[in-house]
């Protein structure tokens, strides 16, 4: 049995948590590989919507185990929160959520550290979520981080002081100590309060089941052009957000990799700062942002709206691999005349085609082809043989651009507004 893996191909907010808890059906474990808390997948089922910052997408589905993976941060309030939020739907979190004892914890703080970090930046900031994430990887490369395994040992407090004492050191005057003493009480209790999840060795719990034939769908968190490596640096996270994250995320080898599906939007969103080549910084923009509801989950910021990038998003299926799509949104378009699309760079007087090493300094002009929009209300589309031609024509001329088949269409938030082809 392989692994297959679902993950964003833009800057993130593309609707992997919908396609997530579409597809679990078809999964008995769905694993969280990479991030923390910045993410915010959003689920809409039944009238009900939440918001999913670091509990894998299936934890509504009854038969589906949810694991999160050494790859990710933790940050055990808002875990805390997320729990209680669940269980108030219903759900019995314990009986099919699983903790890895490799993930490592955010302190409070590597929050502090992250406010104060973005602060020193002035102008030149990243537009980081202050989640505490960036920190907390530094620290785990740094081999200094606390992993939710300590939290077995009897000397986990001696730890944690230990490490909030270097960072103490980093702060130096910088005016923290209110604000370590308001959470700091909290993040014990939550911790508390997360004796109730069960840890477990993740790389060998996931390699057990896919040899005992289970299928395991590994969700990703942020997008491709947001990879650390391999995103636009320095605006980028702090985790390896493309297919190979999977392996290091999970603790799996390359061998047991299945399908990639990859998720985009019709159009193309950013939230925070960073190069955003076919942004729309007028009406259309607004228009696509009121239209499409396009305000972070996790954040609560405006998303920056611009048309679909073919460059980038060719860029984001060749270092994922991916054997999929699923286009998202596509309802958003319904009332345009006409969608543009980025097919080219123009960089310093020469046409390309692929994305470059640095497209924050260079001048760089997307070059775009216009599309006949479909006019046509798809929100009640469940059939592909129902819609309009002009439709059909966009995703057929997607697919043979990208070279790659979509498989899902999404024309609405609820898993319902869903259409598998």
């Amino acid at each position: 049995m392989k692994v297959d893996v679902l993950l964003g191909l833009q800057w993130g907010d593309e609707g992997k948590g919908k396609i997530v808890d579409v597809v679990t059906p078809d999964y008995d474990i769905i694993a969280r590989f990479q991030g923390g808390p910045n993410a915010g997948h959003t689920l809409i089922f039944e009238g009900h919507k939440q918001v999913l910052h670091t509990i894998p997408s299936g934890i509504f589905r009854k038969n589906t185990m949810n694991v999160i993976g050494n790859g990710v941060v933790i940050d055990p309030v808002t875990l805390k929160s997320e729990i209680e939020a669940i269980e108030a739907k219903g759900v019995d979190v314990s009986k099919n959520l699983l903790i890895s004892r490799k993930a490592h914890l955010i302190l409070p703080t590597h929050k502090i550290l992250d406010k104060f970090s973005e602060e020193s930046k002035g102008k030149k900031k990243i537009g980081s979520t202050l989640k505490g994430i960036g920190p907390t990887y530094m620290d785990k490369t740094g081999r200094n981080g606390l992993r939710m395994g300590d939290t077995e040992n009897p000397k986990f407090k001696e730890k944690y002081q230990q490490l909030v004492e270097k960072h103490q050191r980093i702060l130096g005057d910088y005016d923290y100590q209110n604000i370590l003493t308001e959470t700091e009480n909290a993040w014990f209790e939550a911790l508390d309060f997360l004796k109730n999840i069960e840890l477990i060795d993740s790389e060998h719990y996931l390699n057990n089941a896919i040899s005992e034939g289970k299928k395991v769908l590994a969700e990703g968190a942020q997008g491709t052009l947001l990879d650390i490596d391999f995103g636009t640096y320095p605006f980028v996270t702090s985790s390896n957000t493309i297919t190979a994250g999977t392996c290091t995320g999970l603790g799996v080898a390359p061998n047991k990799i299945g399908d990639v599906i990859g998720i985009f939007k019709a159009y193309c969103t950013r939230v925070g700062s960073g190069p955003f080549l076919t942004e729309l910084d007028d009406e259309v923009g607004q228009r696509i942002r009121e239209i499409g509801h396009e305000y972070g989950a996790t954040t609560g910021r405006d998303r920056r709206c611009g048309w679909i990038d073919l460059p980038a998003l060719k860029y984001a299926c060749m270092v994922n691999g991916a054997t999929k799509l699923s286009m998202m949104k596509a309802d958003v378009l319904d009332s345009f005349d006409t969608i543009k699309v980025c097919t080219h760079y123009e960089v310093e007087g020469k046409r390309i085609d692929y994305l470059p090493y640095d497209i924050n300094d260079l001048d760089i002009q997307p070059v775009y082809k216009e599309i006949r929009g479909w006019n046509t209300d798809l929100t009640t589309l469940r059939d592909l043989k129902d819609a309009p031609k002009e439709f059909l024509d966009y995703i057929a001329y997607l697919e043979a651009e990208l070279s790659v088949p979509i498989s899902i269409v999404s024309v609405g938030p609820d898993r319902e507004q869903t259409i598998i082809k």
